[in-house]
C-alpha cells in the first residue's frame, strides 16, 4: 500500500499522511495537475471523484463530487493557495452543497502537499490543518483518514499503468 504512515495531532489540529511511490517527483506531480488523473484516485474506490472545475494555478479553484454506491453525490471545493511545481502545492478545502457552494458550518481545512525524492522513490506528505478540534474530530468520524488511505492506495496502479508513456 502507498500510505506508509498517518499521524493525528490534536494540539496542532492536523492530520498528516505520508505515502511513497515508485515514480519520479515530476510523474507524481502530474496526478495532481491533471484532473483526469486526479479523478482516478481522489476518493476511495467506492466513491470515485469527478472534477467539474480544476484551475491549477495560485488562486484557482477546483470543484468536484464523489459518487457513492447508491448514486448519492458528496461535493467539495478547493482554492489553490500555492503551486510550486513539482514539489509543493497548497489549497483550502471544504464541503459544498448540491449547487457547489461552500458549506460554512462544516469549516475549511488547509492542505499542504510536498513531494520529495527519498531513496529513489517519491515521498508525498500531505498535512491537513483544521479550524478546530471539533472539525478535526468530525471529519475523522466521517471516515476521512480511512478514505484517504484507500484513495492514495489507488495511485500505484495509476503510476504503473502510465510508466511506459
Amino acid at each position: 500500500m502507498a500510505v506508509i504512515s498517518t499521524h493525528k495531532n490534536a494540539e496542532a489540529l492536523s492530520l498528516t499522511i505520508v505515502a511513497e511511490f515508485d515514480a519520479t517527483v515530476e510523474r507524481v506531480w502530474r496526478i495532481w495537475e491533471d484532473p483526469r488523473q486526479l479523478e482516478r484516485w481522489w476518493g476511495p474506490p467506492t466513491r470515485p471523484a469527478t472534477f467539474e472545475i480544476h484551475e491549477f494555478v495560485p488562486g484557482g479553484k477546483a470543484t468536484y463530487y464523489m459518487t457513492g454506491p447508491e448514486g448519492e453525490k458528496s461535493r467539495g471545493w478547493w482554492v489553490f493557495t500555492a503551486i510550486e511545481a513539482p514539489h509543493r502545492l497548497a489549497f483550502d478545502d471544504g464541503f459544498a452543497d448540491d449547487n457547489g457552494d461552500p458549506v460554512a458550518d462544516m469549516g475549511t481545512s488547509h492542505a499542504v502537499v510536498t513531494l520529495e525524492t527519498v531513496d529513489g522513490r517519491t515521498r508525498m506528505t500531505t498535512v491537513s490543518t483544521f479550524d478546530s478540534a471539533e472539525q478535526l474530530e468530525q471529519v475523522l468520524e466521517m471516515g476521512m483518514e480511512e478514505g484517504i488511505k484507500q484513495a492514495m492506495g489507488q495511485i500505484d496502479a495509476l503510476l504503473a499503468e502510465s510508466a511506459v508513456g
